[in-house]
């Protein structure tokens, strides 16, 4: 085990270190481990007229084991993206100074990360972030469900690691949970009635999990975009061998941005007469028109409801605009992986594949 464990976070993150803090202590051995009234330090950001700022330290943090909370997307504190990303590069400065004995950062969505392309001429956002978390002193960086395996290949595991978790287990739990519920419900109809659909060529990986994960068939959309213009689609070809009339659809990816190629793809695949339709990612960004994009789908009876994760912050505004909205706690596996870092334990778990024949198997064993 390393150091006494202690939590902190920015400003962007405060409601988030609630909720895990809250689940570590329903761990059952958590209080012999951690003393429960000392491990959720404290910062605390000033900011100069001129409009730079300074992060204070105001917990004991020597040889300590740090665990650095932090987003760059949207958050309760209505930080930009680049004042909620020049906090946590202070935040880990001051950190360091605080001499805390080992600092990992927990950022569940890295935004920077869509931003990881290394063949034309401009700066690699991604590269940027790794690069000036490292000169800071970072030891660890974990993050779910990064937009490209790639983006792991610009971190030097001799300078500072990286766990990317495959978050989407959260959601095919929550899938089966509340929309299977049981093995009659997954063997009769969702293995021949259900299709997941990638939203491009490069979800086919997300894509195919689902559709593993659930035994069903897979689709892959392939969209011709405009490069000229951001976030413009032009033509969405479906790849599939199996028919779709009638069919109820789920399509996945690791996030929704302004929610451009969803909505193309949803009236393209109402268009060749599929059946329900619904929506499953990780990073629920929701930047531009996606919120009004979303709500008119569902208006027009083609969408039917739309499953993410909170790795993002949805505030109570954006859940009554979305009603149709799910969104999944990720807290308790935050907290999980937290735990498991500090007793030096594997997080080979979290990698492995969701399976929902063992899911629904396992809880009819309890009923």
């Amino acid at each position: 085990m390393r150091g006494d464990l202690v939590l902190v976070c920015t400003r962007s993150m405060r409601d988030y270190l609630d909720r895990v803090a809250y689940q570590l202590k329903t761990f059952p051995d958590f209080h012999s481990i951690v003393d429960v009234n000392d491990f959720v330090g404290k910062l605390r950001t000033v900011n100069f007229a001129d409009g730079e700022m300074e992060v204070e330290v105001h917990t004991s943090l020597r040889g300590k084991d740090v665990f650095l909370l932090a987003t760059a997307a949207r958050n309760d504190a209505d930080l930009s993206v680049s004042e909620a990303k020049l906090e946590l590069y202070h935040a880990i400065d001051s950190l360091r100074r605080a001499q805390a004995g080992r600092i990992t950062l927990v950022e569940p969505y890295c935004s920077c990360a869509r931003s990881d392309r290394t063949t034309r001429r401009n700066s690699v956002a991604f590269w940027m972030h790794y690069k000036t978390l490292t000169a800071l002193g970072l030891d660890h960086i974990v993050t779910y469900q990064l937009h490209s395996d790639k983006s792991r290949t610009a971190v030097d595991p001799t300078v500072c690691s990286i766990d990317d978790i495959p978050a989407v287990a959260l959601l095919e739990e929550y899938i089966s949970d509340n929309f299977i519920k049981n093995m009659d419900c997954l063997e009769n109809q969702v293995r021949s009635d259900w299709l997941f659909c990638s939203v491009d060529a490069g979800g086919e990986g997300v894509a195919r999990r689902f559709a593993q994960a659930f035994g069903t068939k897979l689709m892959i959309a392939h969209k011709t975009r405009d490069y000229h213009t951001a976030n413009t689609v032009e033509r969405i070809n479906i790849l599939t061998d199996t028919p779709i009339e009638g069919k109820e659809v789920w399509i996945v990816d690791d996030m929704i941005d302004t929610g451009g190629s969803v909505d193309a793809l949803a009236h393209e695949l109402k268009r060749r007469g599929v059946g329900r339709i619904s929506i499953a990612v990780v990073h629920p960004v929701f930047s531009g028109k996606a919120i009004e994009r979303l709500q008119k789908l569902h208006s027009e009876a083609i969408l039917d409801r739309v499953v993410v994760l909170d790795t993002v912050t949805c505030t109570q505004e954006l859940r009554d605009q979305m009603p149709f909205l799910h969104v999944v706690s990720s807290a308790r596996l935050t907290a999980e992986i937290i735990m498991r870092m500090h007793e030096e334990k594997s997080l080979s778990p979290f990698f492995e594949k969701f399976d929902a024949w063992d899911y629904l198997g396992s809880l009819k064993l309890f009923l």
